[in-house]
């Protein structure tokens, strides 16, 4: 056997107002979240793309404002005549990937309603909604009337700082060369930062070798 047996434990990464590197591409968005006390209707659609940092600032303001986060995907099976859901009444709720909420729109309508009325209501989403594919014309006008705020693609400090991060969150140690080499080779988003740190983890792991610029153009040069 050559190389050892490895897992990717990926490592925990930290979602919190000070690890949330600000940047052109984000700081808007960043300011209009952190200024829910001002959102017309109290509420929000954050849209981004896959790795963006949705995720991310949808967290922070969970903290801020003490809301209960729920997946989109998960709106299918909520029983809205439930307890837990009836106590949303008036509440502060994150609704993660909105956008994939399948065949729970009435589910997201009633949701809204609830929330919206003395609450405050963030959605996340990859797409604007009037890309969902919406059949309930009322979800539809509600969430087209929402207030949007954008996650734009990464400028370089942001790709920079992210993949610092993300070696940090492994604990991983890496020469200075390595990340302006990765920020110049990689693709531009945050979900490909995402995977070529697992990647470079999971290399150096299997073959006992440190990271390294030389490590990440092997790796590179495979994908």
């Amino acid at each position: 056997m050559t190389g050892q047996l490895t897992f990717d434990l990926g490592g925990t990464e930290a979602l919190t107002r000070d690890d949330f590197f600000v940047s052109p591409a984000n700081a808007l968005a960043l300011q209009t979240v952190e200024g829910w006390k001002d959102w017309p209707g109290r509420k929000l659609l954050l849209i981004g793309p896959e790795g963006s940092g949705k995720t991310h600032l949808a967290q922070i303001w969970a903290t801020l404002a003490g809301a209960t986060v729920i997946n989109g995907a998960d709106l299918a099976s909520a029983d809205l005549a439930s307890a837990d859901l009836g106590a949303l009444s008036g509440a502060r709720v994150v609704v993660e990937g909105a956008d994939r909420i399948g065949a729970a729109e009435a589910a997201l309508f009633h949701l809204h309603n609830l929330v919206t009325e003395s609450g405050a209501l963030l959605l996340t989403a990859a797409t604007p909604p009037r890309d969902w594919g919406l059949g309930l014309a009322d979800l539809a006008s509600r969430l087209q009337a929402t207030p949007i705020a954008r996650l734009e693609a990464p400028d370089d400090a942001l790709l920079a700082a992210v993949l610092v991060k993300l070696f940090a969150d492994r604990q991983i140690a890496v020469p200075a060369n390595l990340i302006p080499y990765l920020v110049s080779h990689m693709p531009r988003s945050i979900g490909a930062a995402r995977g070529l740190v697992a990647a470079l983890d999971a290399r150096a792991l299997a073959l006992g070798r440190p990271v390294t610029r030389t490590l990440a153009a092997e790796v590179l040069g495979e994908e």
